[in-house]
């Protein structure tokens, strides 16, 4: 995880499952900061996305649009896209081909 100019950057990698999906959850929520303007998260080394942690990206999102702090994730493998696009999240939350992508998203 890194901050720069009020973005939060985290990176996942292997499995979010229901294994899995707490100590993800908690990162993410221990890790931003009041000041944070938008979180991106890179899920280039993300393995396996299950139907718990596809809850959980979806209460860190509703979460922070109710602190007005944006939110987009980048670089998803194509197992990974596969299960947002099938479950429609992707048309809920920003998902975007590249980290600068995304940058830009939330800086917009």
């Amino acid at each position: 995880m890194d901050r720069k100019d009020g973005v939060l950057s985290v990176r996942v990698e292997g499995r979010i499952d229901g294994s899995t999906v707490l100590e993800f959850r908690e990162a993410i929520e221990t890790a931003i900061a009041d000041s944070d303007r938008a979180v991106i998260v890179d899920c280039e080394r993300l393995e396996y996305l299950g139907s718990a942690g596809l809850r959980t990206i979806l209460n860190i999102a509703k979460s922070l649009s109710n602190r007005d702090t944006r939110f987009a994730l980048h670089s998803l493998s194509d197992q990974v896209r596969v299960v947002f696009e099938t479950s429609g999240f992707d048309t809920i939350i920003p998902v975007h081909a590249s980290r600068d992508e995304a940058l830009a998203s939330v800086d917009g």
